[in-house]
């Protein structure tokens, strides 16, 4: 089920706040305005837009925003109940055969593992079963990669935006060094393109396109889970073996606290038999 991620806008408003608070310290609240520059801001912008116009296609470039979007949203993921309902329906398969499976898993939320589970059912063999459901993953993978390169290719560009309206700026100035009044402005232009060109890259675009990429590993990883959950059912694995199997991909701290949960309930048990 996916959540808004309260990381991605609190990290970029921890990042702009230091910015603003160096801006502030360094000058006071009038040195806010010297930081205000329109034409830089559009050089930045307006370059960066066309490069990536170049670089994409129109439909890669409507993926864009939904893809942004992504960053300020996560999806829990439970490894310990994803393993406890594999060993459930592992349990019901052996008890009541795999058709039992199809009134287990109509309310859940998760369509791969719908699919593997329905596959299962059908009798497809563990192999086939393996062979589709590492396409779908193999599918998606591009499908995010796409969306990630345009972010990550934003991240390139904006930097080099940044020194293209510098070298403007040091041309306008060179060009008008005998008149002091245009030296100013002109520095100012050159300068701040490249700091807007490197805020963008290194507080927006690069974090954003890493952390996409981190989900996107993630959810691979829980997928893999699935599959192997999937044709342990299907084979008729013995539930214990099958939960040793998939416990293999808890990290040590989850094994522990998995190791914590069983020790209480065994006791929690005997206390109240006695």
């Amino acid at each position: 089920m996916k959540k808004k991620d309260i990381l991605t806008p609190v990290g970029i408003a921890l990042g702009a706040t230091m910015i603003l608070m160096g801006i502030y310290f360094n000058s006071g609240p009038d040195g806010f305005s010297t930081f205000l520059q329109m034409s830089s801001f559009i050089i930045v912008i307006g370059g960066l837009l066309g490069a990536l116009f170049i670089n994409f296609d129109l439909k890669e470039m409507k993926l864009t925003w939904k893809v942004f979007k992504e960053a300020f949203n996560k999806t829990d993921h439970n490894l310990k109940d994803l393993i406890q309902l594999f060993i459930t329906l592992s349990e019901r398969a052996r008890r009541e055969g795999l058709l039992a499976l199809e009134s287990e898993i109509e309310d859940l939320d998760d369509e791969f593992i719908k699919k593997g589970v329905y596959l299962a059912i059908d009798g497809i063999e563990p192999e086939v079963i393996n062979d589709i459901m590492n396409a779908e993953i193999t599918a998606m993978e591009e499908r995010h990669g796409k969306g990630q390169a345009i972010i990550e290719k934003a991240g390139e560009y904006a930097p080099s935006w940044g020194m293209i309206g510098t070298l403007i700026g040091l041309v306008l100035m060179l060009n008008n060094l005998t008149n002091p009044q245009t030296i100013g402005p002109s520095m100012a232009v050159a300068l701040l393109t490249t700091f807007y060109g490197m805020v963008l890259a290194n507080l927006v675009f690069i974090p954003i396109a890493g952390k996409l990429n981190n989900m996107t590993e993630q959810e691979v990883f829980m997928k893999q889970v699935i599959i192997e959950g999937v044709i342990g059912v299907q084979s008729g694995q013995n539930p214990k073996i099958l939960e040793e199997k998939l416990s293999a991909f808890l990290s040590n701290e989850e094994l522990k606290e998995s190791k914590e949960e069983e020790e209480e309930s065994v006791v929690g048990e005997t206390v109240n038999e006695s």
